[in-house]
């Protein structure tokens, strides 16, 4: 199993009473004694800092901008590096002994030809590829003792290991450095691998009935098809892009309807999220000040204007609640570069941060998304992580929402903020509205892509079990509800879904992904189950 570094979580307590808002999470409070807006004391804030070791603090707009030439992007996800190991045997013929092993790689002359055979294969893969990895030159040995002198092995996340021969103790070798290994074999690819026939018996069962090693499963084995290599690393990438990620949370972390300190302890176990954090009476301060600056708002405007006609784009509430939206865009994109930060989340976003950005924040972490950014509302840190390793799996913007109730095997799914470009590249048409619950400010009703195929991630609150949902658009209603609305449909019987179903929130992305989420998952560990 992998092992990752990361800081140490710790929790908090956040008081609030109740208001009008889409789920029972908690709400927005004002008035109570030494309390920031939001419900939340100074004291209990400064608890807070230490979920990620740091609260951002004592800033200025002038000193934020000041080096700032162009509006700030979001970091690239960090190259997954891959290491091909293949290791085979030499053999020499005897007479009248059985001097070789199933398989054909029985020499270097064989090795180097299988070599050749692995890079055109790796080649291909790193051309196919949707996300950045990095495959290191290919190692040929003949067991765990050669492993030492391959320099470039500890740089690597992650290693293919093309078993065609030789001991099983370079196996156990590669599992102590704490890299995922993948575990390759040949069958009818040019070549054949002795380890295609014994690799269940002999290494993961170890001569017993039940499998004995726990770093490598049955998931990990791949027989013939590179593509099989290929979702395997997505998946790992994503993995890796995850853990220990740094989150920007406005107002602090929350937890929907839980209680915070059992998930703060779980988000530091399983993903160790580095969590900045930023009171709202800072933010508020920052907000006024960057009103102030005539260059900020100018941009902000622009943005604006140029955001409204983008094709397919519609008007439906203030221009002014828009232009409000892209100034709070750029601040949140500067306070993510100050905290090295390439994801956000905004609690108490029903009510508090209307307050102090005179809009809604709909359409900002739409807007946030649409630009590679890992943006949040709710501050629900029970499946945020589930949208960490969503996004960074596939490199698209991923939807979190609120589910409903399963019938006739159909679901509506709706919030008031959503991406538009949804695959990554495209704008998907959208009207421009008011938050629903307030009518207030701007959100986006995206007009998702009906027929298109989506994943959706169930998380538990227990962080113990996530569920999978394969489904597909048909329809995108305006009902009273979450402005961004879609119905879909899926093939698993209604009422089962419905007895089956865990926690609230979901995280949704266009596309099939599940197989890689389930790959991931197990790593933490988390249970899996596919619906249907």
């Amino acid at each position: 199993m992998s092992d990752f570094h990361h800081d140490r979580v710790r929790s908090s307590e956040f008081t609030s009473t109740p208001g009008p808002r889409c789920c029972p999470c908690h709400g927005d409070s004002h008035g109570a004694a030494g309390a920031l807006p939001g419900g939340v004391s100074r004291r209990q804030f400064l608890g807070a800092a230490a979920f990620g070791g740091a609260a951002l603090g004592g800033l200025s707009w002038s000193a934020l901008t000041a080096a700032e030439a162009d509006l700030p992007q979001p970091p690239r996800r960090r190259r997954l590096v891959v290491k091909p190991i293949l290791q085979y045997s030499v053999r020499t013929p005897r007479p009248q002994v059985s001097w070789r092993p199933w398989g054909d790689i029985h020499s270097d002359e064989a090795a180097r030809a299988e070599v050749g055979r692995i890079g055109k294969e790796l080649e291909k893969l790193g051309a196919e590829a949707d996300f950045p990895v990095e495959f290191l030159p290919i190692a040929a040995i003949r067991g765990p003792q050669e492993l030492a002198a391959l320099d470039d092995l500890a740089g690597a996340d992650a290693v293919i290991l093309y078993a065609a021969c030789g001991p099983q103790s370079t196996f156990d070798a590669l599992v102590e450095t704490g890299k995922d290994v993948l575990f390759f074999v040949r069958n009818k690819t040019g070549s054949h691998y002795l380890w295609y026939e014994i690799v269940s018996p002999r290494y993961l069962r170890r001569h017993t009935d039940e499998r004995q090693v726990q770093a490598i499963d049955e998931n990990d084995v791949i027989v013939d098809d590179p593509a099989e290599i290929l979702w395997r690393l997505r998946a790992l990438c994503g993995l890796r892009n995850t853990v220990g990620t740094k989150i920007l949370a406005v107002g602090g972390p929350g937890a929907w309807a839980q209680p915070i300190d059992p998930i703060v302890e779980l988000v530091d176990r399983q993903w160790k999220l580095d969590v900045q954090t930023i009171p709202y009476d800072e933010l508020g301060k920052l907000i006024a000040e960057a009103r102030a600056d005539e260059a900020t708002v100018g941009q902000a405007r622009r943005r604006a204007e140029a955001y409204l006609k983008l094709p397919g784009t519609t008007l439906e509430t203030k221009r002014e609640f828009v232009d409000h939206c892209f100034l709070l865009d750029k601040v949140f994109r500067t306070l993510m570069q100050e905290a090295g930060c390439g994801a956000i989340t905004i609690h108490h976003c029903m009510g508090t941060i209307m307050n102090v950005s005179e809009t809604a924040a709909c359409l900002t972490l739409g807007t946030l998304n649409d630009d590679g950014y890992l943006a949040f509302c709710e501050s629900d840190f029970v499946v945020i992580p589930s949208g960490l390793l969503l996004g960074n799996i596939t490199g698209k913007p991923v939807f979190l929402h609120n589910p409903t109730w399963p019938h006739r095997g159909i679901i509506t799914l709706a919030h008031c903020t959503a991406p538009r470009k949804m695959d990554g590249e495209t704008l998907e048409p959208a009207r421009i509205l008011t938050h629903y619950e307030s009518d207030y400010g701007a959100a986006p009703k995206v007009e998702f892509r009906v027929g298109q195929r989506l994943t959706s991630i169930i998380p538990d609150f227990g962080s113990e079990l996530w569920q999978g949902l394969r489904s597909e658009v048909i329809g995108n209603p305006f009902l009273p509800i979450c402005r961004s609305q879609l119905e879909v449909k899926f093939d698993v019987d209604s009422r089962v879904l419905a007895e089956r179903l865990r926690g609230f929130h979901w995280m949704t992305c266009y596309g099939d992904y599940h197989r890689e989420v389930e790959y991931a998952v197990r790593r933490i560990p988390i249970g899996w189950e596919l619906l249907g």
